[in-house]
């Protein structure tokens, strides 16, 4: 009986799974009501045994666990993860053959290497890929040094840090900060006044403000620590303003220390108007010398949208002199306003008090904004810039004499 099935199994397999399969038949290849009545005559002394009847529930299930495998046999895998890892076959191969061939590489790039046209193209995009991981790997390795560099860095400064705390250091910092106070003591009986006009809040915007007490900050710092200082004076200071609020946030415990004057009184009510100076870029007046005898005033203003005429304007209101520092007469400007930061007015005023020496008071002006000091007037080089702008604009030849021999008659002589 077992002879049977099994050869019942091997025709059913070989006849009616290919057609099944074929023909997407799978449910309804047979049904389920109808039994099979099989009865085999085996000629055995010519006699036959009665038929057996067979279960074809589980026949089904037999058949149908066999169909899914030939099924399966018969379904090929897709064209791409078969080329797919054909091509990384092929790179393992070559990086056993000590090939130039990336350690990491993603999908896209293995389609990228499959497309390429030829076998030398395919070896330069390998080796493209792998130059290029080998960059990112020394910036990664770069990167991993600077941070070492930079923590070793912080931790030598901190232990510079604290070898700085010892006594003597502390003791010598104490004593010059009191040298600084003595001398800032001394300024404000018998030093020169210098006045910042703190009444342009409202011109300003709040970051506008921010950026002028800082600078301010600066320059208390910078005059403070100089031979001769200033007698700082705030005028139209008002408390609780914005000023006042950026000045606690600056100094903290310190603003009541300072040796400086502050008021909300005007400067006019002060100080005679005759020793008052009005420093502003828009003055029309060159200031030629530093006079020790004047008070000069400066106006506690950033405006990044240069408003020009507000200082100017406020002096005139008054009725006071005004001044403007001789930028055209040392220095060949080139670009951007002549306008100067607070602190860098300070440290020019400083200068010209201690040295009355202009080329070493303007060196304090931004590099960038000028292309170095002039020895001749300002006025004679824009003459011969302007001539050697026309001589490449290509004007007659005889102009150009004619104004050269107008500009400079010793020199030159008309034919």
């Amino acid at each position: 009986m077992q002879s049977a099935n099994m050869l019942l199994r091997k025709i059913v397999r070989s006849s009616v799974l290919p057609f099944a399969a074929q023909h997407g038949m799978k449910k309804d290849l047979f049904p389920r009501s109808r039994t099979l009545s099989l009865s085999l005559c085996l000629k055995q002394d010519k006699s036959c045994e009665p038929s057996e009847k067979l279960d074809l529930d589980e026949w089904k299930k037999v058949m149908k666990s066999g169909l899914q495998e030939d099924v399966s046999e018969m379904v090929p895998e897709p064209k791409e993860l078969s080329s797919l890892a054909a091509a990384r076959e092929t790179l393992e191969m070559w990086r056993l053959a000590g090939r130039v061939v990336p350690e990491n590489i993603s999908e896209e790039e293995l389609k990228t290497f499959m497309e390429c046209p030829s076998k030398s193209a395919k070896k330069k995009y390998l080796k493209y890929l792998r130059i290029k991981e080998l960059h990112k790997k020394n910036d990664k390795r770069k990167t991993g040094e600077k941070r070492e560099r930079r923590l070793e860095a912080q931790d030598q400064a901190s232990k510079m840090g604290e070898t700085k705390k010892n006594s003597f250091i502390c003791m010598w910092s104490s004593t010059m900060d009191k040298a600084y106070n003595w001398r800032a003591a001394q300024s404000m009986i018998f030093g020169q006044p210098l006045v910042f006009d703190m009444s342009y809040e409202k011109e300003m915007s709040v970051r506008e403000v921010t950026n002028t007490v800082r600078q301010i900050v600066l320059s208390e710092s910078c005059n403070r620590r100089s031979v001769d200082p200033f007698h700082i004076h705030f005028c139209n200071f008002k408390d609780d303003s914005l000023y006042h609020r950026e000045f606690i946030k600056q100094y903290r415990e310190a603003w009541g220390k300072l040796l400086i004057t502050v008021t909300d009184q005007c400067y006019t009510e002060i100080f005679p108007k005759d020793k008052l100076i009005y420093l502003t870029a828009d003055s029309p007046k060159v200031m030629k010398t530093f006079d020790h005898n004047k008070i000069y005033i400066v106006g506690s203003m950033v405006d990044k949208s240069i408003k020009t005429g507000v200082s100017l304007a406020q002096a005139k209101r008054l009725g006071l002199e005004t001044a403007a520092l001789p930028l055209e007469k040392y220095l060949l400007w080139s670009t951007g306003a002549k306008n100067l930061t607070l602190d860098q007015m300070m440290r020019i005023l400083l200068t010209l008090k201690d040295t009355a020496d202009w080329k070493k008071a303007l060196e304090f002006v931004p590099k960038r904004k000028y292309c170095g000091f002039v020895n001749k007037p300002v006025k004679e080089l824009k003459k011969t810039l302007d001539l050697i702008n026309t001589l490449k604009l290509g004007k007659g030849r005889e102009e150009v004499q004619k104004q050269i021999a107008k500009s400079y008659p010793k020199k030159y002589k008309l034919k």
